[in-house]
């Protein structure tokens, strides 16, 4: 909701699209996005790709319901930014990498990337459960492929 209505202020319209028919946001911050005349909420759906080309750039998404089997709609846009909100979509490692009480991957060597399992590296909001920003999901996703790549090295693998 932040993110939505912060972006609201340089576009003409925002979309928001979201994957259930209510928020789990706090009940302030999703009245606030839900008044914002240049935010629409797209409920019940999912990006299923981001359209444009390297020279066009970003210009639409694909979405897809999450109800209605089958059902798509292409939204018009010039910009894409992918908010997961505050829960780190990190069930599909079915226990495979520790992580702590919140479900954040857990990095075991301090300034570093690297995982519970030797040679995995974590970067972004799944790992972290304290800024949770874009700018730092970029920074460590450089830090991840850095230290990725010293691993392969170290490990004579090109």
């Amino acid at each position: 909701m932040e993110e939505a209505t912060y972006l609201a202020k340089f576009g003409s319209t925002v979309y928001i699209v979201h994957r259930r028919d209510e928020f789990r946001a706090s009940r302030i911050m999703a009245e606030r996005a839900l008044a914002n005349e240049k935010i629409e909420v797209k409920w019940n759906s999912g990006i299923d790709e981001v359209l444009g080309s390297n020279t066009e750039g970003v210009t639409g998404v694909k979405i897809r319901s999450t109800t209605e089997e089958g059902k798509t709609e292409e939204l018009e846009c010039a910009g894409y930014f992918c908010a997961i909100g505050h829960t780190p979509n990190t069930d599909f490692l079915n226990g495979q990498l520790e992580t702590n009480d919140k479900g954040y991957v857990k990095w075991t060597v301090g300034g570093r990337t690297n995982t519970s399992v030797e040679g995995v590296f974590a970067a972004g909001d799944v790992a972290d459960d304290n800024y949770r920003q874009a700018i730092t999901a970029a920074g460590t996703g450089c830090m991840a492929a850095l230290d990725a790549e010293r691993w392969l090295a170290a490990n004579g693998i090109e």
